[in-house]
C-alpha cells in the first residue's frame, strides 16, 4: 500500500483577507489546515504546499487581458504563505511562474529547490508523488472553485485516491454557487468530499 500526502493549495497572503485577490473568509481554513498539517508531520507523512509564483506581468492579470488583479507576485508579501501557517521544512511547488502560461493546478507546478529556485532538472508534483510512493491525497486550501478544483481533478485523472476537506477550503464565487458546483464536480469525478 502506498503513502498518504496532505496538499495545501495556495494558502498565500494575497488570497486571504487584506490580499489583492482575497477569498471571502479565506483565513478561516487555517486552523483546519494547521491541525491536519501538524498531525501529518508528527506521523512522518508528507505535507506539500503549492503556491502561485507569478511574474509582475503575468498573463492572468487584467493589464494583460486576464481575469484577475495582480496577485502572488514572486518576492512580494502577497506571494508568501500565510504567517499563521506553521510547517516544518516540506516540499513546495510553484506554478504560474512563466509570463505567458497560466496555471491553476498544483500538478502544473515545479518543485522548489532548498535555495528557493526551481529544481533543475524540473520535478513535477506527479513525479515527486510517484517517487515517494504516494497513492492517497488529502487536499485543502484556496480557492475551492479554481486551484483546489483544478488540482483535485488532475489528481483523479492521474489515479490518486483523493479527499477534499470541506472545512479546509473556501471559494472565490465569482458567480453564485461556484464553490458548491466545484465540490459537486469533484465528487462526481471520484473525490471523497468530507
Amino acid at each position: 500500500m502506498g503513502q498518504q500526502a496532505f496538499i495545501i493549495v495556495d494558502l498565500q497572503n494575497d488570497f486571504c483577507p487584506g490580499g489583492s485577490l482575497a477569498v471571502p473568509e479565506g483565513d478561516r481554513v487555517i486552523p483546519v489546515i494547521q491541525d491536519w498539517a501538524s498531525r501529518f508531520q508528527r506521523q512522518g507523512k508528507l505535507v506539500i504546499t503549492t503556491q502561485d509564483a507569478h511574474p509582475a506581468d503575468h498573463i492572468s492579470f487584467r493589464e494583460r487581458g486576464g481575469p484577475w488583479p495582480p496577485h502572488c507576485v514572486t518576492g512580494t508579501h502577497g506571494f508568501e504563505l500565510h504567517p499563521d501557517l506553521h510547517l516544518l521544512p516540506h516540499p513546495a511547488f510553484h506554478k504560474g511562474y512563466l509570463r505567458d502560461v497560466d496555471a491553476y493546478s498544483g500538478f502544473e507546478g515545479t518543485l522548489v529547490a532548498p535555495d528557493g529556485t526551481l529544481s533543475t532538472p524540473p520535478v513535477s508534483l506527479e513525479e515527486y508523488l510517484r517517487r515517494e510512493n504516494v497513492d492517497t491525497l488529502h487536499l485543502a486550501g484556496l480557492a475551492t472553485d479554481y486551484c483546489v478544483r483544478a488540482t483535485v481533478l488532475d489528481a483523479l485523472k492521474l489515479g490518486f485516491a483523493t479527499t477534499v476537506l470541506v472545512d479546509g477550503v473556501r471559494g472565490v464565487n465569482v458567480n453564485p454557487n461556484d464553490s458548491e458546483k466545484a465540490l459537486n464536480e469533484m465528487a462526481q469525478s471520484g473525490a471523497k468530499v468530507r
